[in-house]
């Protein structure tokens, strides 16, 4: 089965030049379309940024059914009992089209806000009470909660999102994909080892093949970031073609790549979109 494919788009630049971006790959026929959540994104430090929830919410209007997610939102910044409130609406705005992308995420947005340096361990443990909180949070109301990391009193939830969101949960590691297991509709890996491609290539199969031990449910998606260390598998229709067939090979059901950009992480000819949905994609 060929991977459906999904196209990321940053948050970088004014929306009246963002919203033909997202309403073309909805024509072209991408079947997902994502955005980075951070406060300030390592790749361009430099660059301007604009929040993700508000973007989204400026997607859901101008497109009518693909599915739009965050790529992905992590507890450096978010605190689930006021980050429910966000999905809540998102979930409602694009009619139910939410997919909502979760994760421990890089560490330079906790500095940001001044939080403490964390072991590898403790971002996992903070991460894995954000996802169990928040999975509450959009299953009940009144919730009471007193964690290590987070805390919330009678949590008032109404409405319930119905339906919930997809939740896809990144995961490198073995006990992340556990958790993407227990709590997740998805699953989504960057790979490890970016800056050696074979060495992420092998890398990829290594965690599909975990994926495989786990048993994960009949329809559990599983999703990849094929633009490992800011080089677009988009760089020409041939290549994205061969991409797209090897991790159809490993397992994957999903592909995310970028909309290009004109230099830097990701550069590349937004022409190639055109040739990639001319053989790839169905058009809407």
């Amino acid at each position: 089965m060929t991977p459906r494919i999904g196209l990321t788009i940053l948050p970088e630049v004014r929306w009246r030049e963002a919203e033909p971006r997202w309403r073309a790959a909805e024509e072209m026929g991408f079947d997902h379309l994502w955005t980075y959540d951070h406060l300030t994104w390592g790749g361009l430090p430099d660059s301007p940024w604009y929040g993700t929830v508000s973007t989204l919410t400026a997607a859901a209007l101008v497109t009518r059914h693909v599915g739009i997610g965050t790529f992905v939102a992590s507890p450096n910044f978010r605190h689930p009992a006021a980050f429910v409130r966000d999905v809540q609406s998102l979930q409602d705005v694009s009619d139910g089209r939410l997919l909502l992308g979760l994760g421990t995420g890089g560490d330079l947005d906790s500095r940001v806000l001044g939080g403490p340096e964390l072991t590898v361990r403790q971002r996992v443990d903070r991460f894995e009470e954000f996802a169990r909180l928040l999975d509450r949070l959009l299953r009940e109301d009144h919730v009471d909660h007193e964690g290590e990391y987070f805390t919330c009193r009678d949590a008032r939830t109404l409405p319930v999102a119905d339906p919930r969101p997809t939740v896809v949960m990144a995961a490198n590691g073995p006990r992340s994909q556990r958790l993407a297991v227990a709590l997740g509709d998805a699953w989504v890996t960057t790979g490890t080892h970016g800056d050696d491609r074979e060495a992420w290539w092998r890398s990829l199969g290594e965690l599909s093949r975990r994926m495989d031990d786990l048993g994960p449910p009949q329809g559990f998606r599983r999703y990849v970031h094929v633009d490992p260390a800011g080089d677009l598998s988009l760089s020409s229709a041939d290549r994205f073609e061969d991409v797209v067939g090897r991790v159809a090979e490993l397992g994957f059901t999903d592909v995310i790549t970028h909309w290009p950009r004109p230099d830097g992480p990701y550069a590349g000819d937004p022409a190639v979109l055109e040739q990639v949905a001319a053989r790839l994609l169905r058009r809407s």
